[in-house]
């Protein structure tokens, strides 16, 4: 695989809009290439943030001349206090005072990187709708706009980026080459992003609809509406993980929204559950969500819907990471987190080092010396499952692969699963089994994992 190739000539672009002191000791430095944003402050030292760490650029203070110097070459601070550099990818943004008076700059180097997203290229060729999600500064802008190019390239489909701050396409009205073959829509107020996001769709017949910073209620309805019309979407959002869009009450949209369900006293029971439960209201806007760890470190949900019903019914959401190790070239691997269940067995010794995942405890209520036999005598095995869920059980089954059947019938049964503290309570169940000689197995928690390991102890 081919080294990344990085677009950053237009560097000097950004140093001849600040104050001489700056750009003499930037133009030389070492480590120029790793910087990330140029931090101008009121009565303090200006500051240059690496890959590497901070460090001071100048003994000089920063005064208001300095300020007024830079935010005179650069073009208007629009409604979001964000600007940029004509025909680059750099962005300055600016702190004010009570007074509406600028005493602070942010200058964010921007860079077009080719080779960010080998490690997902077959998610794109999917033409399922991606979620990226990360805190800021991660990359996420750099990720959507090597994505652009790539879709609007090299896969020759119709590509519309929804450009809120001109940080993807650059601030021009002539979009930055990084975003290849790619249109740009820009969007002159932010709070007119959802209606920019509904006019590209209706207007402009794109295959792929690409949008940064997913942020407001309106823009995440803009965003089911348009995965509802059959558009291939790829947005972004400030976020470490799927749970913080479960627990976050304007972005749930995104991940089919969530409310609260009461259930019957015989269904809260037959799950094992509480009364009023969370559950998902709809299918998620987006079928992919990819969680950036750091730069080259990525979990991704291959099946948000699956991820988002596991997480709410407290149990672990088993995912997959990829992991880019660069040494001249770029090297890709594959690490599944228990995505098929069979790892569980294989490994028993990475979970048991795993400190994620709760120990897990169960009993046998009951034990004969042909329950063996009848499950050999079977090439399907039949379960009647009690007071747990039935399709938790299913789900676990079908991932593992095991030769399980759940059954209705208990008389059918070749064993028994339930929740330890309801099957202490029904008698009539305990003695039935003795009985027709079926073992039962229960279990403390209704999870995955104690599931799928209590599956395969009877196996």
């Amino acid at each position: 695989m081919s080294n990344s190739k990085t677009i950053s000539e237009d560097l000097d672009q950004l140093l001849e809009n600040l104050p001489v002191f700056i750009k003499e000791t930037l133009v030389n430095h070492p480590n120029k290439d790793q910087l990330i944003e140029i931090i101008m402050d009121l009565g303090r030292r200006p500051e240059a943030r690496f890959v590497t760490g901070p460090e001071y650029l100048s003994q000089k203070i920063i005064s208001w001349q300095d300020l007024d110097y830079t935010t005179k070459r650069i073009s208007k601070f629009s409604n979001d206090n964000r600007a940029g550099i004509e025909r680059t990818l750099h962005r300055i943004s600016c702190i004010r005072n009570r007074q509406s008076i600028i005493n602070g700059l942010t200058c964010r180097v921007g860079r077009a990187v080719f080779g960010t997203i080998c490690n997902i290229r077959d998610l794109l060729e999917s033409g399922q709708s991606i979620l990226i999600l990360g805190r800021p500064g991660v990359g996420k802008t750099t990720i959507i706009r090597e994505i652009a190019r790539v879709l609007s390239d090299e896969m020759e489909k119709r590509v519309i980026i929804v450009d809120t701050s001109n940080e993807i396409a650059g601030d021009s009205d002539v979009p930055h080459s990084g975003i290849g073959r790619a249109r740009r829509m820009q969007v002159s107020k932010t709070e007119f992003q959802h209606q920019v996001m509904i006019e590209a769709v209706e207007n402009h017949m794109p295959e792929v609809i690409i949008i940064d910073e997913i942020g407001t209620e309106l823009e995440a309805l803009a965003a089911r509406t348009i995965a509802e019309k059959g558009v291939q979407l790829v947005g972004t959002t400030h976020g470490n993980c799927l749970d913080n869009l479960i627990k976050n009450p304007t972005l749930t949209d995104l991940i089919g929204g969530i409310q609260y369900v009461t259930l019957s006293d015989e269904e809260a029971k037959r799950r094992g559950t509480q009364k009023s439960i969370l559950e998902r209201k709809a299918y998620p806007a987006f079928q992919v969500a990819i969680e950036i760890n750091d730069q080259k470190l990525w979990t991704i949900h291959e099946n948000v819907q699956h991820s988002i019903d596991l997480l709410l019914r407290g149990n672990y959401n088993f995912g997959q990471v990829r992991q880019i190790y660069a040494n001249q070239k770029i090297q890709i691997k594959h690490k599944r987190l228990h995505s098929d269940f069979s790892s569980i067995f294989l490994s028993p010794k990475a979970l048991n080092n795993n400190s994620d995942i709760t120990r897990v405890t169960w009993s046998k209520f009951n034990y004969y010396k042909n329950y063996k036999d009848q499950f050999l005598n079977n090439q399907k095995s039949f379960i009647f499952v009690y007071s747990l869920s039935s399709d938790l059980v299913k789900d676990v089954i079908s991932k593992t692969g095991m030769d399980f059947l759940i059954t209705k019938d208990i008389k059918k049964a070749n064993c028994i699963v339930g929740l330890k503290k309801y099957l202490k309570e029904n008698f009539k169940l305990k003695k039935f089994a003795e009985q027709k000689n079926i073992p039962i197995y229960a279990i403390n928690r209704a999870s995955v994992y104690q599931i799928s390991k209590i599956l395969s102890n009877i196996l």
